[in-house]
């Protein structure tokens, strides 16, 4: 297990002024969902024109699935990012009517909220975990979302002010036994925790997996967090279909986290690989989905 995982992510400057953010935010409210795309446009171009790094970092993806791409296609990526980031807006304020939601493996979440069973949900930085939010919302589940809310301290700022509530079940990310005994008080009173398993976490913990061909560094908390709760783990996925429709994904993973003593580090390698196998084939279904703009196999060449 590395001990050290590409922390890059957490060190870039977020893409967009707090000013940027508010000014969308007025549009949206003032003139709906359809001219804020319009702005966004500009926007998105503005980045990949700037944006060097989220720039490499994105053709470096893409050459792994579609072959080289042009700068168009570059820009089509983050555009994407551009658009599902406006979508949160009306999401977590409720405003499903703009959308539709295509579902599949619902079931699985209905079982736990009439069985009032705590859970782990495994998503990542791919689609959108805002529209599983919102679909959780208004059927009822006791949905919290763990996330680095320091790297997208501005957008969030904006979301609180959309959506207190909304916003209070968002937990972030932390190390000591606080925020240990948070999510195991959470899970027994029958919560489902979200957690984005695609990053390694400050504590720098990761175990390599085979990710489009090459071995790429995935978080190893996710899993040693469910092997100390023994809960139900579950993968959910949320793919943005343009212009407004939402494919969202739930899948058994595993009814219970379990790390041998003896066989620890093989154990974490094999589950993070059964991940990153499953991450890769709905990446495949929506590459212009995918959402980690840094060197996620290293520097890309």
């Amino acid at each position: 297990m590395s001990e050290a995982g590409d922390q890059s992510w957490k060190t870039r400057a977020e893409l967009g002024s707090i000013l940027g953010v508010r000014f969308v935010l007025w549009l949206t409210t003032a003139f709906g969902r359809a001219p804020a795309r319009g702005f966004i446009r500009i926007l998105a171009f503005y980045y990949t024109l700037f944006a060097s790094s989220a720039r490499r970092a994105t053709r470096d993806f893409l050459s792994r699935i579609e072959g080289p791409p042009s700068f168009w296609r570059v820009y089509q990526q983050i555009l994407r990012f551009s658009q599902v980031t406006l979508d949160s807006l009306f999401l977590v304020s409720g405003k499903l009517g703009h959308f539709e939601f295509d579902r599949t493996g619902s079931e699985h979440l209905e079982r736990l909220r009439e069985s009032k069973t705590g859970a782990i949900l495994l998503g990542a930085h791919f689609g959108s975990m805002y529209a599983m939010r919102a679909r959780s919302s208004t059927e009822s589940l006791p949905l919290y979302a763990v996330v680095y809310t320091k790297h997208a301290a501005r957008i969030n700022a904006v979301l609180e002010e959309v959506s207190p509530e909304s916003h209070a079940k968002l937990l972030q990310m932390g190390e000591g036994v606080d925020f240990m005994l948070r999510i195991k008080e959470l899970v027994e009173e029958g919560a489902i925790v979200a957690i984005l398993a695609d990053r390694v976490g400050a504590d720098g913990r990761a175990v390599e997996a085979e990710f489009f061909g090459e071995r790429a560094r995935f978080p190893a908390g996710p899993y040693i967090l469910a092997s100390m709760l023994k809960c139900p783990v579950y993968l959910t996925f949320g793919l943005y279909r343009d212009p407004k429709r939402y494919e969202l994904f739930c899948e058994p993973f595993a009814d219970q986290i379990v790390l041998p003593r003896k066989r620890r580090e093989e154990a974490l390698e094999e589950y993070a690989q059964r991940y990153a196998s499953r991450l890769e084939h709905y990446v495949r279904e929506a590459p212009d989905n995918w959402f980690n703009f840094y060197e996620f196999w290293g520097r890309p060449s």
